[in-house]
């Protein structure tokens, strides 16, 4: 792998082995770059009630905004059943989150265990609501 976010990717992988996924198996690590070059991890953490399970990247994004982090850079995802060996897009709730905090060019970074893929914010949520939308 030679992209500039791998330390970003390997951040994202340990988050991954923090992953409570009992009942779909699907273990997703992220790890959130912020512009200050701290890095929040999150894993995703299902619940037997499944619509209440949360997300690795918003696990991440909730835990850098509850130390008081507002601007972002970049997400790494990593994703699968038994090993890494899925590209784990964001899901729509993730992309929302994100668009309330980052800029339509804020990297969201894919690995899948053997090929990097980048997306701006904008090429997965394009015409998204935003805070804009409510002035």
């Amino acid at each position: 792998m030679n992209t500039k976010y791998e330390a970003l990717i390997k951040e994202a992988i340990c988050a991954r082995e923090m992953s409570y996924s009992l009942y779909s198996k699907y273990k997703v690590g992220a790890s959130l770059l912020c512009d200050n070059g701290k890095i929040y991890r999150g894993a995703n953490i299902e619940n037997s009630s499944y619509s209440e399970a949360v997300c690795a990247e918003r696990v991440a994004f909730l835990s850098a905004i509850n130390n008081g982090e507002r601007n972002f850079k970049a997400i790494s995802v990593v994703g699968g059943v038994s090993e890494i060996n899925d590209f784990a897009y964001p899901c729509g709730s993730c992309r929302q989150v994100m668009s309330e905090f980052c800029n339509g060019d804020f990297e969201i970074v894919l690995y899948n265990g053997k090929e990097v893929k980048i997306y701006t914010l904008n090429e997965l949520l394009p015409n998204s609501f935003s805070k804009e939308n409510i002035k």
